[in-house]
């Protein structure tokens, strides 16, 4: 299973990677097309790796931060004005990596 999630890990970082491309360079189609296999990639692998919490959190974050970045995309190439919708999902991520080594850290005293 792990060799089949780095699969998936890495083909999303390609997917990322063409879409952020096509971002700046205001290829507003190709970076349209990019958001969809790129956020579903990191919601497959988010789902596949939920037997591991730390593993599963993390993604999840990155699910969020995927959301953040493609809101704030679209904002620009559609001349309006996203970025605040954009912070919702990073501040989403963040919350939820910092509920998670939070709760880590409180599990970690009591033992």
């Amino acid at each position: 299973m792990f060799k089949e999630i780095k699969a998936k890990e890495n083909l999303h970082i390609v997917f990322w990677l063409i879409k952020d491309f096509c971002w700046s360079l205001e290829f507003r189609i190709g970076g349209i097309i990019m958001v969809i296999p790129t956020v579903l990639l990191a919601v497959i692998i988010a789902y596949r790796t939920k037997e591991n919490t730390s593993d599963f959190i993390h993604n999840l974050a990155v699910c969020f931060w995927i959301c953040a970045n493609a809101t704030w995309m679209l904002g620009e190439f559609f001349k309006c004005e996203l970025r605040h919708l954009a912070a919702v999902f990073f501040a989403s991520g963040i919350l939820i990596i910092l509920s998670y080594y939070l709760f880590t850290f409180v599990s970690q005293k009591k033992n």
